[in-house]
């Protein structure tokens, strides 16, 4: 491996479009390169961390009984359509027709394919329990992909299938794979927490999400101060408020609020916290009208609010549906709804009493408006995004919400895939039964983004050195002079004699040029071969994580290189 040969086109200045540190890296590094809008070509040493990757993934997986298989990107729409997922989805998917007309779709997890294979040849309980696994392409059409390997179009996963015959061999199999997954993160070196989770568009009961932590990551999680409650946003349920005792009940009264659309401005005109506002939101989930109440200091979690409906498509009102429907947008209050609209309300509504909300007419709202005497709620939900001070649901601790990056998900899908696909397999009494699934990812690409935001510095990657594309390079500081080519040569073939990675830095380049690329790229450990050190009959070695320089004889250096290595993290 000579870099006067090795495909690395590393750059001097940070990419325009680069938002965070792992994107910018990865692209001045010469690891990645963009080819459109969260689609990457992946060069020669991105794919040498990545396979470092699959290979404790596939190691920990066929530990823990999990068979590889590989199964295609290119899937029929019916299966999908079946378990409703074609459309939950929506245009999150790549679809498309073939030559015939048939509808198909670039695979963005596998479960409806993975059901009908179990089912087509293992059909009897004696075949039970099995795990499939596979690491292949996904795709996904993100509206808006951004943050380099973050969220893409095209990312690759490890994606694991298990099949069962009752709930206890369900659970069994996701314990496995729990403790599998745990020896993966904690093989690979990412700092992580493991959280409850939204079980999202796959659905199902228990699950959970393996968060690498980092002060960019998109991933939301929420943890208690007591210690005891660990939770992703969009699953975490904090403790209910207190219902307000008895107060006295103000009538309800219209107030004119001129161009008052939004909470600040009329919380601003009257005077009120916007805590004492009532926020109603409007969404139409498969062409029924739903309001979400929330006080108007909150926001309404979307994705609660879909994990209630899953598989149907929650979508927020547009402006033509307010002007379909007649509504009057930012003025909407819950006493004006007919029996056309289903009001969900948040708990913390339970709390509160005298609220300000909208009219239903422009540029008015009402003052007093309270449960019961002037609205009703047909559904209480937990539905608000949760926030720093929440008070968490086991012990009334404070919460607190931290920045991750999802790298990991796990789920018991019980029957929501095997029973209406009808994949269902002949149990010992004679009757047909549905498998009992469970659904398990790793994001690989996602993984080679979380390791460089947990670990670089000004100057560039610090790689662990288990993960590093290569563990050592040795540098020729002076590469037209032949003693330093022939010590440097002589140094690197004695490494790769002993197994250790080495990559060897021969480019008719500047001295500075090979050090800046070297703390750019991450080597643990680099070895400098130059006229100087030469004329001393020494190698000068760096340890890149801490910055620490030394010095070893050249009769000695291999060995000396081997220590320092031995002893890097």
């Amino acid at each position: 491996m000579r870099l006067s040969n090795l495909f690395v086109p590393t750059l001097r200045d940070d990419p325009a479009d680069a938002e965070i540190a792992s994107h910018r890296l990865l692209l001045r590094a010469g690891f990645v390169r963009r080819l459109t809008a969260g689609v990457y070509t992946f060069l020669p040493l991105a794919l040498r961390v990545m396979r470092k990757v699959e290979a404790i993934v596939r190691e920990e997986m066929e530990a823990a009984g999990s068979i590889e298989v590989r199964v295609p990107i290119v899937l029929p729409a019916e299966p999908w359509k079946v378990t409703g997922r074609w459309k939950a989805y929506g245009n999150e998917v790549f679809k498309l027709e073939d030559r015939h007309g048939r509808e198909m779709m670039l695979g963005p997890t596998e479960e409806e394919v993975f059901a009908p294979l179990v089912a087509s040849d293992l059909p009897s309980y004696r075949d039970l329990p099995i795990n499939l696994f596979q690491v292949e392409w996904k795709y996904r059409d993100e509206k808006r992909p951004r943050y380099g390997l973050l969220r893409c179009r095209e990312f690759l996963m490890k994606d694991a299938y298990s099949f069962d015959r009752d709930e206890a061999g369900m659970a069994e199999s996701y314990r496995i794979m729990y403790e599998a997954y745990v020896r993966v993160f904690d093989r690979i070196g990412i700092d992580y927490v493991i959280v409850e989770a939204d079980p999202g568009t796959i659905g199902g009961g228990i699950n959970h999400e393996f968060m690498a932590l980092a002060d960019v990551g998109e991933d939301l999680f929420v943890r208690c101060v007591n210690g005891d409650y660990l939770a992703d946003t969009e699953a975490a349920t904090p403790q209910a408020p207190i219902p307000l005792e008895e107060v006295e009940l103000e009538p309800m009264v219209e107030v004119d609020t001129p161009g008052a659309a939004t909470i600040e401005l009329v919380a601003s005109q009257l005077g009120v916290d916007a805590a004492r506002t009532l926020k109603n939101i409007m969404f139409d989930i498969d062409g029924s009208s739903v309001a979400v109440l929330v006080p108007g200091d909150r926001e309404v979690s979307v994705k609660k609010l879909a994990r209630l409906h899953f598989p149907e498509v929650v979508r927020a009102f547009d402006d033509g549906d307010f002007e379909r429907l007649g509504y009057a947008k930012g003025y909407v209050g819950p006493h004006g709804f007919g029996d056309d609209v289903t009001i969900f309300a948040d708990h913390s509504v339970k709390a509160g009493a005298n609220w300000v909300t909208g009219a239903n007419r422009p540029d008015t709202h009402v003052t007093g408006a309270n449960l019961d005497r002037d609205f009703r709620v047909a559904r209480w939900e937990d539905l608000v995004e949760v926030r720093d001070g929440d008070r968490c649901p086991n012990d009334g601790g404070e919460l607190e919400v931290g920045r991750s990056i999802a790298v990991g998900h796990i789920y018991q899908l019980w029957t929501n895939y095997s029973a209406p696909l009808e994949t269902t397999f002949q149990d010992e009494d004679g009757s047909d039964k549905p498998y009992m699934m469970g659904s398990y990812g790793i994001g690989i690409t996602r993984i080679l983004a979380a390791l460089v935001e947990q670990h670089h510095d000004e100057q560039g990657m610090v790689w662990p050195k288990n993960m590093a594309p290569f563990q050592v390079a040795v540098i020729m500081a002076n590469a037209d002079d032949e003693p330093v080519r022939t010590e440097a040569e002589r140094i690197y073939a004695e490494l790769l004699e002993r197994g250790v990675e080495a990559v060897l830095d021969d480019r008719d380049e500047r001295a500075g040029v090979k050090f800046a690329d070297a703390d750019l790229i991450g080597y643990p450990v680099q070895v400098t071969v130059g006229k100087r050190g030469l004329g001393e009959g020494t190698v000068d070695l760096k340890l890149r994580a801490t910055g620490e320089r030394s010095k070893a004889p050249l009769d000695a250096a291999t060995q000396a290189i081997v220590d320092l290595l031995a002893g890097a993290v």
